[in-house]
């Protein structure tokens, strides 16, 4: 065996494990229970969190062209004296809060 087909076949074998990586990384998801401690962490700087939710199964999500997969939540926090209830939806991939509104 000649070094240069060696050295050769040990860098083709390195760029393809390194894509490989890269295209496995791109598709993982941020599991849900991270997802709603960020969601709890982001609440409790500002109020008392009360009790909290996550949906485990991710759901498809499209708004204009923004296609992608979500998790659905829930926080219950006290505001005052007045208990306040809001949903959220985050990215399943990135574990970021597309958006979090109030129930009435």
């Amino acid at each position: 065996m000649k070094w240069k087909s060696f050295v050769t076949g040990i860098a083709v074998g390195a760029v393809s494990g390194y894509l490989v990586n890269e295209a496995v990384k791109s598709k993982t998801y941020i599991s849900s229970d991270a997802v709603l401690s960020k969601v709890k962490k982001a609440f409790k700087e500002e109020t008392t969190v009360e009790g909290s939710w996550i949906q485990i199964m991710k759901e498809d999500y499209e708004k204009f062209p923004i296609k992608t997969k979500i998790y659905r939540g829930g926080i219950t926090c006290r505001i005052g004296n007045e208990r306040k209830q809001y949903e959220f939806i985050a990215d399943a991939y990135t574990g970021s809060i597309l958006d979090v509104y109030p129930l009435k």
